[in-house]
C-alpha cells in the first residue's frame, strides 16, 4: 500500500507511544488494509502529514472472548439471597425464566447495546456463546438462525468484531440425563446444529466474522454427539474455533467423577481432539496434572473473573497455568461487569488474595502488571477467537494484527502527568469512577470518540425499554 492511498483513505494512525507486542515503542505510524488487518508498523517515525494523531498513549484492543450476551439485560436482578445456600445453581435457575422471555427482537437490543458498552470499555471483538436459539415454547423459529442473526445484526451496527458460536446443547446431566423444562429453547439435534452452521457461514463470513461451534459441556453433550459434531465443524469450516464451559464448578466436578471416573478436563483430553483452536472457558477447578496437560494442548483458557466472583466459582490458578506455558484470554460472560480494565484488576487481585503478595502477573519481561496481562489477554482472546493471521501469529499492535486499538485520554485525572507504562496502569488499578478511554477503533473504523460511541444515547434507551418489558411482562 503506498503513502499516498493509506493518507487519501485514511488507513492510517501515528501514536507519540504505542504498546506493541514487544512494549512500549514512541512515535509509531501504523497503516492497515481495507478488510482491517494492519500491513506496518514503524516507530521512530514522524507524524506524516494528513494522518490522524493518537490522542494519548495507544493499546490493542481486548477481545472478548466469552459473552452470553441476553444476560446483560440480568445484570444486578440476583443480588439478594433467596435460600440460605444460594449458588451457582439456584442463579441458573432465575436465569433461566428471564431467558424464556426473551423475542429476537429483544435480544437485539440487549446485544447492540453490549456491544456498544464493550466498545466503549475497551473490547474490540466478541466471542458470542450463543444458546437461546429457539421460540418461548421450544419450537425453532420459521428461520432456524433467527436468534443467531439478531446478533450479528447487533454486531454490526455496533461496529464490533464478532466470533458467533452457536451452542450444541442436549441433555441436563452428565450421562444423558433428561432436559430440565427451562431449557427447552437451548436444545439442537447435532444434525440441526450443522445444518445452522451451513446457514450461517455466509452471514457471518460476509461482515468479517468468524463462525464457530460451541459444545455447552460435558454434562450437555453426550460424548458421541461430541464427537459427531466435531467431526461436521471440520467438513465446515476446518479449523473453526471450539468453545466450552469445564470445571466451572465444583458439583460438576464431583458429578463428571461419578459418571465417568474421571474429572472434567481430565476426560475432555482423553476423549477429544483438544489443540490451539479450542478455548476451556472458566477451568477454575484444575488439578496440576489437569493443568499441565491441558495447556501443552495450546488450547486457551477463558477466565471471567468479575462473572466467576459473582457466581462464586472460585479462583482460577493462573500463576500454575503460566508456569505451564498455558496460554489465556478474557471474557465478561454473564456482564456483571463490561470493563476490560476491571476484569485485569479483579484477575491480579484474586490472585494477590489467594496468595497473600502483590504484583503476582507481572513477568520476567514486563515488570507492569497491567503491561503484562493486557498483552497476554489480547494474544490468547484473538487466538481464541480464530482472528489471527495465522496460527501462531502475533496479535496486537503487529503487523497480521487487527486494526483494533484503544487510545487513553493523558488528561484523564488519574492518568495526567504520568509515563505511558504509569497511565496504563493507573486506567486498570485506578480510574474506574469515569472511564480514561478516549477512542476506540475496531478493525480499523473508529468506534469510540472522546469516550463515547455514536449509538450510545439510542442503543441505551432501547435497552432500558427493553428491560423494562421484559420485567413485566
Amino acid at each position: 500500500m503506498s503513502d499516498s492511498s493509506s493518507h487519501s483513505d485514511g488507513r492510517a494512525l501515528f501514536a507519540d507511544q504505542a504498546l506493541l507486542p514487544g512494549g512500549w515503542a514512541q512515535n509509531v505510524l501504523l497503516r492497515w488494509s481495507e478488510d482491517g488487518r494492519i500491513t506496518h508498523v514503524q516507530p521512530g517515525s514522524a507524524p506524516p502529514p494528513g494522518v490522524a494523531r493518537a490522542p494519548g498513549p495507544l493499546l490493542p484492543g481486548m477481545p472478548n472472548l466469552h459473552s452470553h450476551a441476553f444476560q446483560r439485560a440480568f445484570a444486578g436482578l440476583t443480588e439478594f439471597r433467596a435460600a440460605s445456600d444460594d449458588s451457582f445453581w439456584s442463579w441458573r435457575d432465575l436465569m433461566y425464566r428471564f431467558a424464556a422471555r426473551m423475542s429476537p427482537a429483544a435480544l437485539e437490543a440487549i446485544a447492540t447495546w453490549l456491544y456498544v458498552e464493550m466498545l466503549e470499555a475497551g473490547y474490540t471483538a466478541v466471542c458470542e456463546f450463543h444458546y437461546l436459539h429457539h421460540a418461548e415454547d421450544g419450537r425453532p423459529y420459521a428461520d432456524d438462525a433467527e436468534m443467531s442473526l439478531a446478533l450479528l445484526r447487533a454486531a454490526r451496527r455496533a461496529g464490533i468484531g464478532i466470533t458467533l458460536l452457536p451452542v450444541l446443547y442436549q441433555t441436563g446431566g452428565f450421562g444423558g440425563q433428561p432436559p430440565r423444562q427451562g431449557q427447552r429453547r437451548f436444545l439442537r439435534s447435532t444434525d440441526g446444529m450443522l445444518a445452522l452452521l451451513e446457514r450461517l457461514a455466509p452471514q457471518v463470513h460476509a461482515q468479517g466474522g468468524v463462525l464457530g461451534l460451541a459444545p455447552h459441556s460435558l454434562r450437555a453433550v453426550p460424548p458421541d454427539s461430541l464427537n459427531a459434531a466435531l467431526q461436521g465443524l471440520d467438513a465446515i469450516a476446518p479449523g473453526a474455533p471450539v468453545h466450552i464451559h469445564i470445571a466451572e464448578q465444583t458439583q460438576e466436578v464431583d458429578d463428571c467423577l461419578a459418571w465417568s471416573g474421571q474429572r472434567p478436563v481430565e476426560w475432555l483430553l482423553d476423549h477429544a481432539p483438544v489443540d490451539a483452536r479450542w478455548c476451556l472457558v472458566h477451568a477454575t477447578h484444575l488439578t496440576g496434572a489437569e493443568a499441565e496437560g491441558a495447556a501443552r494442548t495450546g488450547a486457551v483458557a477463558g477466565l471471567c473473573p468479575t462473572t466467576e466472583a459473582n457466581l462464586g466459582d472460585g479462583l482460577f490458578d493462573l500463576p500454575r497455568w503460566r508456569a505451564a506455558g498455558g496460554i489465556w484470554g478474557l471474557g465478561s460472560d454473564s456482564h456483571a461487569c463490561v470493563n476490560a480494565a476491571e476484569e485485569l484488576m479483579l484477575l491480579e487481585y484474586g490472585q494477590r488474595l489467594a496468595l497473600h503478595r502483590r504484583n503476582v502477573l507481572a513477568t520476567e519481561a514486563q515488570a507492569q502488571v497491567a503491561t503484562a496481562t493486557l498483552l497476554q489477554a489480547v494474544q490468547g482472546g484473538a487466538q481464541a477467537a480464530g482472528r489471527l493471521a495465522s496460527p501462531g501469529a502475533q496479535a496486537g499492535l503487529a503487523p497480521g494484527g487487527m486494526a483494533d486499538f484503544v487510545a487513553l485520554d493523558p488528561e484523564h485525572i488519574a492518568l495526567r502527568g504520568l509515563p505511558p507504562e504509569s497511565q496504563l496502569a493507573a486506567h486498570v488499578f485506578g480510574s474506574h469512577r469515569t472511564s480514561a478511554l478516549h477512542g476506540v477503533w475496531a478493525a480499523g473504523v473508529q468506534r469510540v470518540a472522546a469516550g463515547r460511541h455514536a449509538l450510545h444515547g439510542e442503543s441505551a434507551a432501547a435497552f432500558a425499554a427493553v428491560r423494562s418489558g421484559l420485567l413485566h411482562s
